[in-house]
Protein backbone atom coordinates (compact mmCIF):
# COMPACT_ATOMS: atom_id res chain seq x y z
CA UNK A 1 0.00 0.00 0.00
CA UNK A 2 2.82 2.37 0.90
CA UNK A 3 4.55 1.63 -2.41
CA UNK A 4 1.32 2.29 -4.35
CA UNK A 5 0.84 5.57 -2.52
CA UNK A 6 4.38 6.62 -3.33
CA UNK A 7 3.89 5.78 -7.00
CA UNK A 8 0.68 7.83 -7.09
CA UNK A 9 2.40 10.74 -5.41
CA UNK A 10 5.28 10.54 -7.83
CA UNK A 11 2.86 10.86 -10.75
CA UNK A 12 3.34 7.38 -12.15
CA UNK A 13 -0.41 7.04 -12.75
CA UNK A 14 -0.97 10.67 -13.73
CA UNK A 15 -0.50 11.63 -17.41
CA UNK A 16 2.45 13.89 -17.74
CA UNK A 17 2.30 17.13 -19.68
CA UNK A 18 3.97 16.55 -23.03
CA UNK A 19 3.90 20.01 -24.54
CA UNK A 20 4.40 23.52 -23.26
CA UNK A 21 3.14 26.49 -25.24
CA UNK A 22 2.94 30.15 -24.48
CA UNK A 23 -0.57 31.61 -24.68
CA UNK A 24 -0.20 33.26 -28.13
CA UNK A 25 1.15 30.06 -29.68
CA UNK A 26 -1.60 28.00 -28.02
CA UNK A 27 -4.29 30.29 -29.40
CA UNK A 28 -2.78 30.28 -32.89
CA UNK A 29 -2.36 26.47 -32.85
CA UNK A 30 -6.02 26.06 -31.85
CA UNK A 31 -7.18 28.49 -34.54
CA UNK A 32 -5.25 26.56 -37.21
CA UNK A 33 -6.60 23.22 -35.98
CA UNK A 34 -10.15 24.57 -35.93
CA UNK A 35 -9.79 25.83 -39.50
CA UNK A 36 -8.48 22.49 -40.73
CA UNK A 37 -10.52 19.96 -38.75
CA UNK A 38 -14.03 21.43 -38.84
CA UNK A 39 -14.25 23.28 -42.15
CA UNK A 40 -13.88 20.72 -44.90
CA UNK A 41 -17.51 21.34 -46.04
CA UNK A 42 -16.72 25.05 -46.33
CA UNK A 43 -13.73 24.45 -48.59
CA UNK A 44 -15.60 21.82 -50.63
CA UNK A 45 -18.37 24.36 -51.22
CA UNK A 46 -15.74 26.76 -52.50
CA UNK A 47 -14.24 24.11 -54.77
CA UNK A 48 -17.70 23.25 -56.16
CA UNK A 49 -18.53 26.88 -56.93
CA UNK A 50 -15.17 28.16 -58.17
CA UNK A 51 -13.11 27.57 -61.26
CA UNK A 52 -10.47 25.67 -59.33
CA UNK A 53 -8.04 25.77 -62.26
CA UNK A 54 -7.73 29.54 -62.00
CA UNK A 55 -5.36 31.48 -59.77
CA UNK A 56 -8.26 33.53 -58.43
CA UNK A 57 -9.95 30.39 -57.11
CA UNK A 58 -6.84 29.48 -55.12
CA UNK A 59 -6.67 32.99 -53.66
CA UNK A 60 -10.36 32.85 -52.70
CA UNK A 61 -9.99 29.46 -50.98
CA UNK A 62 -6.92 30.71 -49.12
CA UNK A 63 -8.87 33.82 -48.12
CA UNK A 64 -11.61 31.63 -46.65
CA UNK A 65 -9.01 29.71 -44.66
CA UNK A 66 -7.38 32.90 -43.37
CA UNK A 67 -10.72 34.37 -42.36
CA UNK A 68 -11.65 31.25 -40.40
CA UNK A 69 -8.26 31.25 -38.64
CA UNK A 70 -8.52 34.97 -37.94
CA UNK A 71 -12.02 34.80 -36.44
CA UNK A 72 -11.02 32.03 -34.04
CA UNK A 73 -7.65 33.58 -33.17
CA UNK A 74 -9.18 37.00 -32.50
CA UNK A 75 -11.92 35.70 -30.24
CA UNK A 76 -9.79 33.27 -28.24
CA UNK A 77 -6.91 35.76 -28.22
CA UNK A 78 -9.08 38.44 -26.62
CA UNK A 79 -10.34 35.95 -24.03
CA UNK A 80 -6.76 34.88 -23.36
CA UNK A 81 -5.76 38.50 -22.85
CA UNK A 82 -8.48 39.04 -20.25
CA UNK A 83 -8.84 35.66 -18.50
CA UNK A 84 -6.05 33.27 -19.57
CA UNK A 85 -7.43 30.37 -17.53
CA UNK A 86 -10.59 30.26 -19.62
CA UNK A 87 -8.80 29.62 -22.90
CA UNK A 88 -8.31 25.87 -22.60
CA UNK A 89 -11.86 25.07 -21.30
CA UNK A 90 -13.25 27.32 -24.03
CA UNK A 91 -11.35 25.46 -26.74
CA UNK A 92 -12.49 22.11 -25.34
CA UNK A 93 -16.11 23.24 -25.40
CA UNK A 94 -15.64 24.40 -29.00
CA UNK A 95 -14.22 21.03 -29.98
CA UNK A 96 -17.23 19.06 -28.74
CA UNK A 97 -19.81 21.53 -30.06
CA UNK A 98 -18.06 21.79 -33.43
CA UNK A 99 -17.98 18.00 -33.75
CA UNK A 100 -21.76 17.80 -33.26
CA UNK A 101 -22.40 20.71 -35.62
CA UNK A 102 -20.09 19.24 -38.26
CA UNK A 103 -21.99 15.94 -38.12
CA UNK A 104 -25.22 17.68 -39.12
CA UNK A 105 -23.53 19.85 -41.75
CA UNK A 106 -21.94 16.81 -43.39
CA UNK A 107 -24.86 14.41 -42.96
CA UNK A 108 -27.74 16.67 -44.00
CA UNK A 109 -26.06 19.57 -45.77
CA UNK A 110 -27.61 22.07 -43.37
CA UNK A 111 -26.58 25.72 -43.17
CA UNK A 112 -26.42 26.93 -39.57
CA UNK A 113 -27.93 30.36 -40.10
CA UNK A 114 -30.46 32.10 -37.84
CA UNK A 115 -33.31 30.20 -39.48
CA UNK A 116 -31.73 26.81 -38.82
CA UNK A 117 -30.87 27.76 -35.24
CA UNK A 118 -34.50 28.73 -34.69
CA UNK A 119 -35.45 25.34 -36.10
CA UNK A 120 -32.97 23.72 -33.71
CA UNK A 121 -34.27 25.52 -30.62
CA UNK A 122 -37.82 24.49 -31.51
CA UNK A 123 -37.00 20.81 -31.97
CA UNK A 124 -38.65 18.70 -29.28
CA UNK A 125 -36.92 15.78 -27.47
CA UNK A 126 -38.65 13.16 -29.62
CA UNK A 127 -37.33 14.79 -32.79
CA UNK A 128 -33.85 15.03 -31.29
CA UNK A 129 -33.93 11.32 -30.52
CA UNK A 130 -34.97 10.65 -34.11
CA UNK A 131 -31.86 12.41 -35.39
CA UNK A 132 -29.44 10.27 -33.40
CA UNK A 133 -27.17 7.82 -35.17
CA UNK A 134 -24.03 6.03 -33.88
CA UNK A 135 -21.98 7.98 -36.42
CA UNK A 136 -22.61 11.06 -34.32
CA UNK A 137 -20.66 9.39 -31.52
CA UNK A 138 -17.79 8.77 -33.95
CA UNK A 139 -17.70 12.48 -34.78
CA UNK A 140 -17.87 13.44 -31.11
CA UNK A 141 -15.11 11.01 -30.16
CA UNK A 142 -12.71 11.71 -33.04
CA UNK A 143 -13.27 15.46 -33.35
CA UNK A 144 -14.43 16.25 -29.82
CA UNK A 145 -13.04 13.92 -27.15
CA UNK A 146 -9.65 13.26 -28.76
CA UNK A 147 -8.89 16.99 -29.28
CA UNK A 148 -9.97 17.62 -25.68
CA UNK A 149 -7.52 14.96 -24.49
CA UNK A 150 -4.75 16.57 -26.55
CA UNK A 151 -5.60 19.99 -25.13
CA UNK A 152 -5.31 18.55 -21.64
CA UNK A 153 -1.75 17.45 -22.41
CA UNK A 154 -0.69 20.99 -23.24
CA UNK A 155 0.65 23.22 -20.51
CA UNK A 156 -0.13 26.86 -21.30
CA UNK A 157 2.70 28.79 -19.71
CA UNK A 158 2.41 32.27 -18.29
CA UNK A 159 2.73 35.08 -20.83
CA UNK A 160 2.77 38.78 -19.94
CA UNK A 161 -0.40 40.71 -20.74
CA UNK A 162 1.11 42.85 -23.51
CA UNK A 163 2.45 39.79 -25.31
CA UNK A 164 -0.94 38.10 -25.01
CA UNK A 165 -2.60 41.17 -26.46
CA UNK A 166 -0.06 41.47 -29.27
CA UNK A 167 -1.24 38.24 -30.92
CA UNK A 168 -4.85 39.29 -31.75
CA UNK A 169 -3.58 42.70 -32.85
CA UNK A 170 -1.03 41.10 -35.18
CA UNK A 171 -3.70 38.75 -36.56
CA UNK A 172 -6.02 41.71 -37.22
CA UNK A 173 -3.33 43.65 -39.06
CA UNK A 174 -2.34 40.64 -41.16
CA UNK A 175 -5.96 39.81 -42.03
CA UNK A 176 -6.72 43.38 -43.08
CA UNK A 177 -3.63 43.47 -45.26
CA UNK A 178 -4.54 40.14 -46.84
CA UNK A 179 -8.14 41.24 -47.40
CA UNK A 180 -6.91 44.35 -49.18
CA UNK A 181 -4.50 42.41 -51.36
CA UNK A 182 -7.10 39.73 -52.17
CA UNK A 183 -9.93 42.18 -52.83
CA UNK A 184 -10.92 40.26 -55.98
CA UNK A 185 -12.20 37.48 -53.73
CA UNK A 186 -14.81 39.61 -51.98
CA UNK A 187 -17.37 39.70 -54.78
CA UNK A 188 -17.59 35.91 -54.74
CA UNK A 189 -17.58 35.74 -50.93
CA UNK A 190 -20.29 38.41 -50.71
CA UNK A 191 -22.42 36.55 -53.26
CA UNK A 192 -22.32 33.36 -51.17
CA UNK A 193 -22.09 35.04 -47.77
CA UNK A 194 -25.25 33.52 -46.30
CA UNK A 195 -24.22 30.00 -47.21
CA UNK A 196 -20.59 30.46 -46.20
CA UNK A 197 -21.48 32.10 -42.90
CA UNK A 198 -23.62 29.12 -41.96
CA UNK A 199 -20.64 26.77 -42.23
CA UNK A 200 -18.00 28.68 -40.24
CA UNK A 201 -17.69 26.94 -36.87
CA UNK A 202 -18.31 27.76 -34.11
CA UNK A 203 -19.40 31.25 -35.14
CA UNK A 204 -22.32 30.10 -37.29
CA UNK A 205 -24.22 28.46 -34.43
CA UNK A 206 -22.97 30.81 -31.71
CA UNK A 207 -23.76 34.10 -33.46
CA UNK A 208 -26.92 32.94 -35.23
CA UNK A 209 -28.15 31.15 -32.14
CA UNK A 210 -27.63 34.34 -30.17
CA UNK A 211 -29.43 36.38 -32.83
CA UNK A 212 -32.42 34.06 -32.73
CA UNK A 213 -32.62 34.02 -28.92
CA UNK A 214 -32.19 37.79 -28.70
CA UNK A 215 -34.99 38.29 -31.18
CA UNK A 216 -37.32 36.07 -29.18
CA UNK A 217 -36.25 36.96 -25.64
CA UNK A 218 -38.07 40.24 -25.22
CA UNK A 219 -41.67 39.68 -24.11
CA UNK A 220 -44.32 41.18 -26.33
CA UNK A 221 -48.09 41.31 -26.38
CA UNK A 222 -49.96 40.42 -29.51
CA UNK A 223 -52.32 43.15 -30.61
CA UNK A 224 -55.96 42.33 -31.24
CA UNK A 225 -57.17 42.37 -34.81
CA UNK A 226 -60.14 44.57 -35.80
CA UNK A 227 -63.62 43.46 -34.77
CA UNK A 228 -65.36 41.13 -37.20
CA UNK A 229 -68.93 40.13 -38.04
CA UNK A 230 -70.54 37.20 -39.84
CA UNK A 231 -72.57 37.55 -43.02
CA UNK A 232 -73.79 33.95 -42.89
CA UNK A 233 -75.81 32.19 -40.19
CA UNK A 234 -75.27 28.64 -41.46
CA UNK A 235 -73.83 26.07 -39.08
CA UNK A 236 -70.26 25.56 -40.20
CA UNK A 237 -67.38 23.20 -39.43
CA UNK A 238 -63.94 23.84 -40.92
CA UNK A 239 -60.98 21.49 -40.68
CA UNK A 240 -57.52 23.01 -41.21
CA UNK A 241 -54.95 20.25 -41.68
CA UNK A 242 -51.35 21.46 -41.51
CA UNK A 243 -48.90 19.00 -42.99
CA UNK A 244 -45.22 18.68 -42.16
CA UNK A 245 -42.38 18.60 -44.70
CA UNK A 246 -44.73 17.57 -47.52
CA UNK A 247 -43.44 18.73 -50.87
CA UNK A 248 -45.77 19.14 -53.83
CA UNK A 249 -43.39 17.29 -56.16
CA UNK A 250 -44.28 13.93 -54.54
CA UNK A 251 -48.07 14.36 -54.66
CA UNK A 252 -49.75 12.50 -57.52
CA UNK A 253 -52.35 15.29 -57.49
CA UNK A 254 -49.50 17.55 -58.63
CA UNK A 255 -48.44 15.26 -61.46
CA UNK A 256 -46.12 12.85 -59.63
CA UNK A 257 -45.78 9.52 -61.42
CA UNK A 258 -46.63 7.39 -58.40
CA UNK A 259 -50.10 7.15 -56.91
CA UNK A 260 -49.46 8.80 -53.57
CA UNK A 261 -52.95 10.37 -53.22
CA UNK A 262 -55.45 7.55 -53.66
CA UNK A 263 -57.90 9.02 -51.13
CA UNK A 264 -57.81 12.66 -52.18
CA UNK A 265 -57.99 11.78 -55.87
CA UNK A 266 -61.48 10.35 -55.21
CA UNK A 267 -62.68 13.04 -52.79
CA UNK A 268 -63.57 15.78 -55.25
CA UNK A 269 -60.86 18.09 -53.96
CA UNK A 270 -59.57 21.30 -55.47
CA UNK A 271 -55.81 21.47 -55.99
CA UNK A 272 -54.06 24.84 -56.14
CA UNK A 273 -51.19 24.07 -58.44
CA UNK A 274 -48.54 26.66 -57.61
CA UNK A 275 -48.35 27.22 -53.88
CA UNK A 276 -45.32 28.34 -51.91
CA UNK A 277 -44.41 28.40 -48.26
CA UNK A 278 -43.24 31.62 -46.64
CA UNK A 279 -40.44 29.83 -44.76
CA UNK A 280 -38.52 26.57 -44.70
CA UNK A 281 -39.01 25.70 -41.05
CA UNK A 282 -42.09 24.98 -38.99
CA UNK A 283 -42.19 27.81 -36.45
CA UNK A 284 -42.01 30.60 -39.03
CA UNK A 285 -44.39 28.80 -41.39
CA UNK A 286 -47.02 28.41 -38.68
CA UNK A 287 -46.82 32.13 -37.98
CA UNK A 288 -47.49 32.78 -41.67
CA UNK A 289 -50.34 30.29 -41.93
CA UNK A 290 -52.10 31.87 -38.95
CA UNK A 291 -51.38 35.50 -39.88
CA UNK A 292 -53.59 37.92 -41.83
CA UNK A 293 -50.48 39.30 -43.51
CA UNK A 294 -46.94 38.02 -43.83
CA UNK A 295 -45.29 38.50 -40.42
CA UNK A 296 -42.29 40.78 -40.13
CA UNK A 297 -39.35 40.22 -37.84
CA UNK A 298 -41.82 40.07 -34.96
CA UNK A 299 -45.36 38.78 -35.39
CA UNK A 300 -47.35 41.22 -33.23
CA UNK A 301 -50.92 40.36 -34.22
CA UNK A 302 -53.09 37.66 -32.67
CA UNK A 303 -53.16 34.44 -34.73
CA UNK A 304 -56.18 33.22 -36.67
CA UNK A 305 -57.12 30.70 -33.98
CA UNK A 306 -57.30 33.30 -31.22
CA UNK A 307 -59.15 35.72 -33.52
CA UNK A 308 -61.84 33.16 -34.28
CA UNK A 309 -62.16 32.02 -30.67
CA UNK A 310 -62.61 35.64 -29.57
CA UNK A 311 -65.51 35.96 -32.03
CA UNK A 312 -67.41 32.93 -30.81
CA UNK A 313 -65.96 30.18 -33.00
CA UNK A 314 -65.17 27.03 -31.02
CA UNK A 315 -61.52 26.26 -31.81
CA UNK A 316 -59.73 22.96 -31.22
CA UNK A 317 -56.02 22.60 -31.95
CA UNK A 318 -54.67 19.05 -32.00
CA UNK A 319 -50.99 18.46 -32.60
CA UNK A 320 -48.59 15.62 -33.20
CA UNK A 321 -45.83 18.15 -33.79
CA UNK A 322 -44.37 21.29 -32.20
CA UNK A 323 -43.63 24.95 -32.91
CA UNK A 324 -47.12 26.38 -32.43
CA UNK A 325 -47.34 30.07 -31.47
CA UNK A 326 -49.09 31.11 -28.28
CA UNK A 327 -52.83 31.09 -28.79
CA UNK A 328 -56.11 31.32 -26.89
CA UNK A 329 -58.36 28.43 -27.98
CA UNK A 330 -61.08 26.29 -26.43
CA UNK A 331 -59.10 23.04 -26.68
CA UNK A 332 -55.34 22.64 -27.17
CA UNK A 333 -54.45 18.94 -27.20
CA UNK A 334 -51.42 16.84 -28.04
CA UNK A 335 -51.56 13.34 -29.45
CA UNK A 336 -50.63 11.93 -26.05
CA UNK A 337 -53.70 13.61 -24.54
CA UNK A 338 -55.98 12.29 -27.27
CA UNK A 339 -55.00 8.66 -27.60
CA UNK A 340 -55.59 7.99 -23.87
CA UNK A 341 -55.54 4.23 -23.30
CA UNK A 342 -55.48 3.28 -26.98
CA UNK A 343 -52.72 0.76 -27.66
CA UNK A 344 -53.26 0.26 -31.39
CA UNK A 345 -50.39 1.20 -33.69
CA UNK A 346 -52.58 3.79 -35.43
CA UNK A 347 -53.00 5.74 -32.19
CA UNK A 348 -49.29 6.55 -32.17
CA UNK A 349 -49.52 8.28 -35.54
CA UNK A 350 -51.35 11.20 -37.11
CA UNK A 351 -54.68 9.44 -37.54
CA UNK A 352 -54.87 9.33 -33.74
CA UNK A 353 -55.59 13.07 -33.83
CA UNK A 354 -59.04 12.28 -35.29
CA UNK A 355 -60.14 10.30 -32.23
CA UNK A 356 -63.22 11.73 -30.57
CA UNK A 357 -63.53 14.80 -32.79
CA UNK A 358 -66.75 13.65 -34.45
CA UNK A 359 -68.38 13.04 -31.09
CA UNK A 360 -67.18 16.41 -29.76
CA UNK A 361 -68.70 18.23 -32.73
CA UNK A 362 -71.95 16.31 -32.39
CA UNK A 363 -72.16 17.28 -28.70
CA UNK A 364 -71.31 20.94 -29.31
CA UNK A 365 -73.95 23.65 -29.30
CA UNK A 366 -71.69 26.08 -31.17
CA UNK A 367 -72.76 27.35 -34.57
CA UNK A 368 -69.20 27.62 -35.91
CA UNK A 369 -66.37 25.18 -35.20
CA UNK A 370 -62.73 25.19 -36.37
CA UNK A 371 -60.56 22.10 -35.84
CA UNK A 372 -56.84 22.29 -36.63
CA UNK A 373 -54.76 19.14 -37.02
CA UNK A 374 -51.00 19.76 -36.94
CA UNK A 375 -49.54 16.56 -38.37
CA UNK A 376 -46.16 14.93 -37.91
CA UNK A 377 -46.50 14.13 -41.59
CA UNK A 378 -43.21 13.62 -43.41
CA UNK A 379 -40.83 14.91 -40.77
CA UNK A 380 -37.37 13.51 -41.41
CA UNK A 381 -34.96 12.00 -41.23
CA UNK A 382 -36.69 8.87 -39.87
CA UNK A 383 -39.40 8.79 -42.53
CA UNK A 384 -39.96 5.06 -42.07
CA UNK A 385 -41.43 5.54 -38.57
CA UNK A 386 -43.88 8.31 -39.49
CA UNK A 387 -46.59 5.90 -40.60
CA UNK A 388 -48.08 2.56 -39.44
CA UNK A 389 -46.52 -0.55 -40.93
CA UNK A 390 -49.60 -1.19 -43.08
CA UNK A 391 -48.61 1.84 -45.17
CA UNK A 392 -45.35 0.33 -46.38
CA UNK A 393 -46.66 0.66 -49.92
CA UNK A 394 -43.33 1.32 -51.60
CA UNK A 395 -40.42 -0.92 -50.62
CA UNK A 396 -37.61 -1.31 -49.74
CA UNK A 397 -37.41 1.74 -47.49
CA UNK A 398 -34.57 3.69 -45.95
CA UNK A 399 -34.48 2.75 -42.26
CA UNK A 400 -31.55 4.97 -41.26
CA UNK A 401 -31.26 8.61 -40.27
CA UNK A 402 -28.00 8.64 -42.27
CA UNK A 403 -29.96 9.44 -45.41
CA UNK A 404 -26.93 9.67 -47.69
CA UNK A 405 -26.13 6.04 -46.87
CA UNK A 406 -29.45 4.87 -48.30
CA UNK A 407 -30.03 4.39 -51.99
CA UNK A 408 -32.12 7.09 -53.64
CA UNK A 409 -34.87 4.51 -54.25
CA UNK A 410 -35.01 3.52 -50.59
CA UNK A 411 -35.13 7.16 -49.50
CA UNK A 412 -37.89 8.08 -51.96
CA UNK A 413 -39.86 4.96 -51.03
CA UNK A 414 -39.85 5.84 -47.33
CA UNK A 415 -40.77 9.47 -48.04
CA UNK A 416 -43.53 8.55 -50.48
CA UNK A 417 -45.05 6.23 -47.88
CA UNK A 418 -45.39 9.22 -45.55
CA UNK A 419 -47.27 11.07 -48.30
CA UNK A 420 -49.59 8.09 -48.83
CA UNK A 421 -50.29 8.04 -45.11
CA UNK A 422 -50.93 11.78 -44.96
CA UNK A 423 -53.34 11.33 -47.87
CA UNK A 424 -55.14 8.65 -45.87
CA UNK A 425 -55.42 10.86 -42.79
CA UNK A 426 -56.78 13.80 -44.79
CA UNK A 427 -59.17 11.42 -46.56
CA UNK A 428 -60.42 10.17 -43.19
CA UNK A 429 -61.00 13.77 -42.09
CA UNK A 430 -63.04 14.43 -45.24
CA UNK A 431 -65.10 11.29 -44.68
CA UNK A 432 -65.83 12.53 -41.16
CA UNK A 433 -66.98 15.89 -42.49
CA UNK A 434 -69.26 14.12 -44.98
CA UNK A 435 -70.94 12.26 -42.10
CA UNK A 436 -71.69 15.36 -40.04
CA UNK A 437 -75.38 16.20 -40.01
CA UNK A 438 -76.71 19.74 -39.97
CA UNK A 439 -73.42 21.44 -40.81
CA UNK A 440 -71.89 22.88 -43.92
CA UNK A 441 -68.31 21.60 -43.91
CA UNK A 442 -64.96 22.52 -45.45
CA UNK A 443 -61.34 21.38 -45.25
CA UNK A 444 -58.04 23.01 -46.14
CA UNK A 445 -54.82 21.01 -46.29
CA UNK A 446 -51.54 22.89 -46.50
CA UNK A 447 -47.97 21.89 -45.70
CA UNK A 448 -45.72 24.08 -43.59
CA UNK A 449 -42.81 23.69 -46.04
CA UNK A 450 -41.25 21.17 -48.38
CA UNK A 451 -38.28 18.84 -48.02
CA UNK A 452 -34.94 18.10 -49.66
CA UNK A 453 -34.20 14.46 -50.45
CA UNK A 454 -30.61 14.69 -51.60
CA UNK A 455 -30.99 17.26 -54.36
CA UNK A 456 -27.87 19.46 -54.42
CA UNK A 457 -26.58 17.27 -51.54
CA UNK A 458 -29.20 18.78 -49.22
CA UNK A 459 -31.49 16.84 -46.91
CA UNK A 460 -34.44 17.77 -44.67
CA UNK A 461 -35.38 21.48 -44.62
CA UNK A 462 -34.45 24.77 -42.96
CA UNK A 463 -32.13 26.09 -45.66
CA UNK A 464 -32.30 29.92 -45.74
CA UNK A 465 -35.28 30.88 -47.88
CA UNK A 466 -33.19 33.02 -50.25
CA UNK A 467 -31.03 30.04 -51.25
CA UNK A 468 -33.38 27.14 -50.52
CA UNK A 469 -34.20 24.87 -53.48
CA UNK A 470 -37.75 24.80 -54.82
CA UNK A 471 -38.47 21.42 -53.22
CA UNK A 472 -38.27 23.09 -49.79
CA UNK A 473 -40.68 25.86 -50.86
CA UNK A 474 -43.21 24.28 -53.24
CA UNK A 475 -46.03 22.89 -51.12
CA UNK A 476 -49.40 21.19 -51.61
CA UNK A 477 -52.45 23.38 -51.00
CA UNK A 478 -55.71 21.45 -51.28
CA UNK A 479 -59.32 22.39 -50.54
CA UNK A 480 -62.47 20.32 -50.07
CA UNK A 481 -65.95 21.74 -49.58
CA UNK A 482 -69.34 20.15 -49.01
CA UNK A 483 -71.20 22.67 -51.14
CA UNK A 484 -72.87 21.54 -54.34
CA UNK A 485 -70.01 22.92 -56.45
CA UNK A 486 -67.72 20.24 -55.05
CA UNK A 487 -69.91 17.41 -53.74
CA UNK A 488 -71.57 16.47 -57.06
CA UNK A 489 -68.41 15.01 -58.55
CA UNK A 490 -65.42 13.01 -57.45
CA UNK A 491 -63.19 14.59 -60.07
CA UNK A 492 -60.27 16.66 -58.91
CA UNK A 493 -60.22 20.32 -59.90
CA UNK A 494 -56.88 21.88 -60.76
CA UNK A 495 -56.51 25.63 -60.26
CA UNK A 496 -53.63 27.45 -61.88
CA UNK A 497 -52.20 30.65 -60.46
CA UNK A 498 -49.90 31.58 -57.61
CA UNK A 499 -50.89 30.83 -54.02
CA UNK A 500 -49.19 30.76 -50.64
CA UNK A 501 -49.67 30.55 -46.90
CA UNK A 502 -51.23 34.01 -47.11
CA UNK A 503 -54.38 32.42 -48.55
CA UNK A 504 -55.13 30.33 -45.47
CA UNK A 505 -56.19 33.07 -43.03
CA UNK A 506 -58.59 34.71 -45.46
CA UNK A 507 -59.93 31.38 -46.72
CA UNK A 508 -60.91 30.29 -43.22
CA UNK A 509 -62.57 33.66 -42.70
CA UNK A 510 -64.35 33.21 -46.01
CA UNK A 511 -65.52 29.72 -45.13
CA UNK A 512 -67.18 31.04 -41.96
CA UNK A 513 -68.66 34.05 -43.74
CA UNK A 514 -66.55 36.25 -41.48
CA UNK A 515 -65.80 39.83 -42.48
CA UNK A 516 -63.65 42.62 -41.05
CA UNK A 517 -61.41 45.44 -42.22
CA UNK A 518 -58.52 43.01 -42.68
CA UNK A 519 -60.41 40.49 -44.85
CA UNK A 520 -59.01 40.25 -48.38
CA UNK A 521 -61.57 38.45 -50.57
CA UNK A 522 -59.09 37.95 -53.41
CA UNK A 523 -57.11 35.61 -51.10
CA UNK A 524 -60.16 33.51 -50.21
CA UNK A 525 -59.74 30.09 -51.83
CA UNK A 526 -63.46 29.41 -51.46
CA UNK A 527 -64.30 32.37 -53.67
CA UNK A 528 -65.53 31.24 -57.12
CA UNK A 529 -63.06 33.64 -58.73
CA UNK A 530 -60.19 31.53 -57.34
CA UNK A 531 -61.52 28.36 -58.98
CA UNK A 532 -61.24 29.54 -62.54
Amino acid sequence: MHALALRLLSGAFIPRVRWRLRTPMFVLAWALFNAVAYHVPLYLFGIDHLDVASLGAGVTLLTLFILVVALTALFTGVIASIVPRLVKPLCMAMAVANAIALYFVVTYGVVLDETMMGNTFNTDPAEVAGLFHPWMLVYVFCLGIVPCWVLLQIKVTHTPFLKRLAMPIAVSVFTLCWAYGASQSWLWIDKHAKHLGGMVLPWSYVVNGGRYLAGNAAPYERRLLPAAHFVSNEKKVVFLVIGESARARNFSLYGYGRQTNPALSKAGATVFKKARSCATYTTASLECILAHQEPGARAMWEPLTSYLQRHGVEVTWRTNNAGEPAMDVRHFERLGDVKADCTEEACDHDEGLLRGIEARIAASNQQRILVVFHLEGSHGPAYNVRYPSRFNVFTPVCASVQLHQCSIDELINAYDNTIVYTDFVVGQAIDMLKRLQGYSTSLIYVSDHGESLGEFNLYLHGTPLSIAPDVQKDIPLILWDSSAAHSNANATSIVEGEFSHANVFHSVMGAFGMRSDIFEPELNLFSPENHQ
